[in-house]
């Protein structure tokens, strides 16, 4: 997208022949002199995997790498010793009405990273709330609970989250959690709602939607 964008500017494509580059390597070329700058103020450039993916070896070694098209990323990146964050748009993605509060805890940023030391790279996770189908009468009920199930995920230890039947787990502080956001006035969508933000079918308690 960004090389046709830059292909389309009259004034870029001159800039382009003057420098016998393509459009790819102007892309490469604008990340690699907006991180020397970032760093030169102090400041730890993160950047989305696109540049991981598409020029690894020349990224600067602070670049922190934020994957979010799909599994995968962060091994990789660890492995090259740069740090990550884990936003995979597959599960993580509150925009996306369709995915359960399941597939939102059984995310592991850890996932296909068994090095001690590897897996203290990966600084975390985010889960990412997009706009184009939200407004402030359903922004949070597309926030919550899916979110906390996630945050869950993230600020438990590997060995102390919840594995097997997890409707026998954690299904019943989800229900109670969704409870609290509802009477604290935050309006959180029932927790087994097909998709998210749908509101209850019938009548019953917080506890059991």
């Amino acid at each position: 997208m960004l090389g046709r964008l830059l292909g389309f500017n009259p004034h870029v494509k001159q800039w382009l022949q003057e420098h016998n580059m393509t459009t790819k390597d102007a892309y490469q070329y604008f990340v690699l002199r907006a991180q020397e700058i970032a760093i030169a103020l102090g400041w730890i450039p993160v950047n989305w995997e696109e540049t991981f993916n598409t020029f690894k070896e020349n990224l600067n070694p602070q670049t922190v790498i934020h994957n979010w098209l799909g599994p995968g990323v962060c091994p990789k990146a660890v492995a090259k010793g740069l740090r990550c964050i884990v936003s995979n748009q597959g599960v993580w993605y509150l925009d996306h009405l369709d995915i359960p509060w399941e597939d939102f805890y059984n995310s592991e940023p850890l996932d296909g990273i068994n090095s001690t030391l590897q897996q203290e790279l990966v600084l975390g996770g985010e889960v990412c709330m997009w706009g184009e189908t939200a407004d402030t009468s359903d922004v949070l009920q597309t926030i919550w609970p899916r979110a906390a199930a996630a945050a869950e995920r993230l600020w438990s230890p590997l060995d102390a989250t919840s594995a097997g039947n997890l409707n026998s787990t954690v299904l019943s502080r989800l229900h109670y959690f969704r409870c609290l956001l509802n009477h604290r006035g935050v309006a959180a969508a029932p927790v087994t709602s097909k998709y998210a933000r749908r509101p209850p079918i019938g009548p019953g308690s917080c506890f059991a939607q």
